[in-house]
């Protein structure tokens, strides 16, 4: 990923108690903060017709 300046959207995400508590627990054990986390599965997902 280059290191441009990138515009900022924020969103909100409703989660049931026990996926907040999972994802406090895995980054308490990576060390990692949520929104870390959140991001990469985000830029993981697979979107058809994107170029790699």
């Amino acid at each position: 990923m280059t290191n441009k300046k990138w515009a900022v959207k924020r969103i909100t995400v409703n989660l049931a108690t026990q996926e907040a508590e999972r994802l406090e627990l895995y980054c308490q054990q990576t060390g990692r903060p949520a929104t870390d986390v959140i991001r990469e599965l985000i830029r993981g997902l697979p979107v058809s017709g994107e170029a790699k």
